[in-house]
């Protein structure tokens, strides 16, 4: 290893003969013109690899090693992984005591001294080396090719970018180099989590830099894709990365399993979780920044065989109220559905499965409804949007605030209504009912499969049915479905039988109709759908179907009421978007259909 005095670039190899004044002075010009890298024009100008390198490393003061000639100390070797140095493209070539060269294509590389002084637990000094001749020595002292068990990070192929092919001006290299930083700190440890004094390793790992630009970045790559979920799932060997994006779980990354514990870890602190329980699930909340947003995520911990999955929904506090014009009601439902919240008293509900728009249902008719003379109170775990002019109350479970306490309080604030995040009880049923019969609008939610279904699930809680007769005026139901990408939208054929499950009435069998479907594109990501819309059905209470609710009808023949009441059926809803072209058959399949139909 050699440095010399400090010299220009060009004007060392002028010294050394190695190029020419006249070289030097052309390379200079076509820089000027093209802004491209002095040592790169040089290369292509026919001037020696080794040479430019040399000169390079002499200019910016860096020591510089000849690889084709040095041979790297295996002592230099044997302290950082294969997974490490390759990952880092940088080789190990010396030792002395605690200091430890390693050799380097990029000056820049300040991650890989970062990365290798973590697993070395050694000073560590860059040396400068042709890339070519870096790659050739790492493959001679290491061996090609890193798998998950050797401990270098898997990505997988990432859900959007479907195919491969990543949408212009995106990548995962941030996410990529942050993961390889915490598998270089963690991976000599092991499971370090083993030791006797297990909580405080614990600690003492999460709170490092790796670890933490870990978990950030997850976080930030998620929402940069448009994710609603992220799953962290361990497995035997491995750490899994899920991203739920337009309703639909998708694989980003996998990572070697010693990185779960200080990972989990990370997102219990953030969310304010007790990181030395992992027996029994617990629940929290993080909130962060991204792009000058703020976002709340829910987060949620559960022990399982082979450690604790954690799951976090991610929820815009800024996000803009869109309105009922844009959620995919037809002009029919739209107008019904605006009369019944326009009661002065009852209960409006709104079901579906978690994840599929509940909420924000409740506040498009919340905005609508949000004027000077109306005094609104919402209460919510937590609150996922923030409404001026609303006052929004968010459970507090360690202060001993929950939706039983606030609807109590509620009543003595004068409302006119009152939205009650979900009943998940029989005692804050009765409240939010109780609120409904003395003269309140109350808007809630349930889980429940269609909206039928409402009524028997408030009679299973424990509500008598006289009350539900005497409160509901109605019930949306609701799922959420992706539309078609507008950029790759194609048109089809197909015959008219093959939607008759969907209720289409079929007038010749052999008679085709026109569909649409996504061919697949960098926009959506080879996925053919970006967005999602919504498929609903609105039961309207009406006399009829009062009675046969105090009665407690089989289910069978509220539907046939409501039905016959007006009622669109999930299904029939989902198959006018699709015959308007807004999303496809497979869709509405995957999203409304159970068994029976």
């Amino acid at each position: 290893m050699t440095l010399a005095p400090r010299r220009s670039l060009g004007d060392w190899l002028v010294e050394k003969g190695y190029a020419s004044l006249q070289q030097v002075e052309e390379a200079k010009k076509v820089q000027q013109s093209n802004h491209g890298d002095l040592s790169t024009i040089l290369i292509n100008m026919g001037i020696s690899a080794s040479d430019v390198c040399e000169a390079k490393a002499q200019e910016i003061g860096m020591p510089y090693v000849d690889l084709a000639k040095f041979v790297p100390e295996a002592s230099a070797i044997n302290v950082v992984p294969a997974h490490v140095a390759k990952s880092n493209n940088a080789l190990p070539i010396k030792k002395d005591n605690t200091v430890l060269y390693i050799a380097v294509s990029d000056s820049n590389n300040f991650g890989a001294v970062d990365n290798i002084r973590l697993v070395s637990k050694c000073t560590v000094k860059p040396v400068l080396a042709v890339a070519e001749l870096l790659e050739e020595a790492l493959n001679k002292a290491y061996g090609g090719g890193v798998s998950v068990e050797g401990g270098a990070v898997k990505t997988g192929m990432n859900p959007l970018k479907a195919g491969g092919a990543a949408p212009a001006g995106e990548d995962d290299t941030d996410a990529k180099s942050a993961m390889n930083a915490a598998i270089a700190s963690y991976g000599a440890r092991g499971d370090a989590a083993k030791s006797t004094d297990e909580d405080a390793e614990l600690k003492a790992m999460v709170d490092e830099a790796p670890i933490v630009r870990l978990a950030n970045t997850i976080l930030q790559q998620a929402i940069k894709e448009r994710a609603s979920d992220i799953h962290i799932e361990p497995d035997r060997t491995k750490v899994r990365i899920r991203y739920r994006v337009d309703g639909v779980l998708h694989e980003v990354m996998s990572m070697p399993g010693y990185i779960k514990m200080p990972l989990v870890a990370r997102y219990k602190i953030m969310s304010d979780m007790n990181i030395a329980e992992r027996r029994v699930p617990q629940d929290g909340r993080i909130a962060t920044k991204y792009q000058g947003k703020e976002y709340d995520l829910r987060c949620s911990c559960l022990p399982s065989l082979h450690g604790e999955k954690v799951v976090m929904r991610i929820l815009d506090k800024n996000s803009v109220m869109i309105g009922l014009s844009k959620l995919g009601f037809t002009p029919e439902m739209q107008a019904q559905l605006e009369e019944l919240s326009s009661q002065p008293n009852g209960m409006l509900l709104s079901t579906g499965p978690t994840g599929h728009g509940k909420t924000t249902t409740q506040y498009s008719l919340l905005n609508k409804l949000n004027t000077v003379d109306k005094n609104i109170l919402t209460i919510e775990d937590p609150c996922e949007y923030q409404l001026g002019g609303v006052t929004q109350v968010q459970v507090n479970k360690k202060a001993g605030l929950n939706f039983t306490t606030a609807l109590r309080s509620f009543l003595r604030q004068d409302p006119d209504i009152i939205m009650v995040g979900e009943m998940r009880d029989l005692e804050t049923a009765e409240i939010a009912i109780e609120s409904a019969l003395t003269g309140h609008l109350v808007l809630s939610t349930l889980h429940t499969n269609d909206a039928p279904s409402a009524t028997i699930r408030l009679t299973d809680m424990g509500i008598e049915p006289f009350l539900i007769s005497a409160t509901v005026v109605g019930i949306l139901a609701q799922r959420l479905g992706r539309r078609i990408c507008t950029n790759c939208k194609e048109f089809y054929e197909v015959p008219q039988i093959d939607l008759r499950r969907f209720g289409f009435k079929v007038t010749d069998p052999t008679q085709m109709i026109q569909l649409a479907r996504g061919k697949g594109c960098d926009q959506c990501r080879q996925t053919g759908y970006r967005g999602r819309i919504g498929f609903y059905e609105l039961l309207q209470m009406n006399a009829e179907i009062a009675e046969m609710v105090v009665r407690r009808a089989p289910l069978g023949d509220l539907k046939e009421a409501a039905k016959a009441n007006g009622m669109t059926e999930l299904r029939e809803d989902g198959l006018q978007k699709v015959l308007d072209g807004v999303t496809t058959p497979e869709e509405v399949r995957r999203t409304v259909f159970t068994a029976g139909f």
